[in-house]
């Protein structure tokens, strides 16, 4: 399942990071993320409405692949999976919640910083983490550079990518995919604006064609 899982993060390459406020507008973000060709969705626990989304998202759209982002607890955990969601993502690492996840058979992709944390998430037998906030913490240069010694660990890079540096994170073969919340900016939801949501979303899947075929 999780080798599964990492296929098709690569073959997506990038994942919307979702910030829904009110689960009605769920369908109508699905759809653009599909009719823009990225099927997928990492709905953050970030609000109220996170459980709800989950749930519809899963239901409407079967071939989405859709998670649960921001996950900070076993109970939120819990009501991702139960809701629908195919992966877990956590910020941060906390071995409590990945042993958990792992224990419950969840995929589960914590997030990391350091060289420390990295090892944490080996020992657990993990060999994909996310490296969040990436831009803040060092971007491209930091991941290949702890790369080097952790020749088997690979990345799904997070926080201040956009269009302009998407492309040169995806050429790097460490890095399985990116998160990435352009396509799905706050401001265009609350107005409805889902045709502008599908174009940006075009725009970055066209970037991944161009990076990997």
């Amino acid at each position: 399942m999780y080798e599964d899982l990492k296929e098709k993060f690569e073959k997506i390459g990038i994942i919307p990071v979702v910030v829904l406020e009110d689960a009605k507008d769920a369908h109508a973000l699905g759809q653009a993320l599909m009719d823009g060709g990225l099927p997928a969705a990492e709905v953050t626990f970030r609000t109220d409405a996170a459980e709800e989304v989950i749930r519809i998202l899963s239901e409407d759209f079967p071939d989405m692949l859709v998670g649960a982002g921001t996950v900070l607890t076993c109970e939120q955990a819990d009501k991702a999976m139960a809701a629908g969601a195919k992966f877990i993502v956590a910020p941060g690492f906390n071995p409590h919640v990945v042993k958990y996840c792992l224990e419950k058979g969840y995929p589960v992709t914590p997030g990391v910083q350091t060289p420390g944390e990295m090892e944490q998430a080996m020992e657990l037998g993990l060999d994909f983490v996310k490296f969040f906030p990436a831009e803040p913490a060092g971007g491209l240069p930091m991941i290949k550079a702890v790369a080097a010694p952790y020749t088997k660990l690979k990345f799904m890079p997070t926080g201040g990518i956009n269009k302009d540096n998407v492309k040169d994170y995806l050429k790097y073969n460490k890095i399985v995919a990116c998160g990435g919340t352009w396509m799905v900016k706050g401001d265009l939801i609350a107005s409805g604006d889902f045709t502008a949501i599908e174009q940006l979303t075009e725009e970055a899947a066209t970037i991944v064609k161009q990076v990997r075929g």
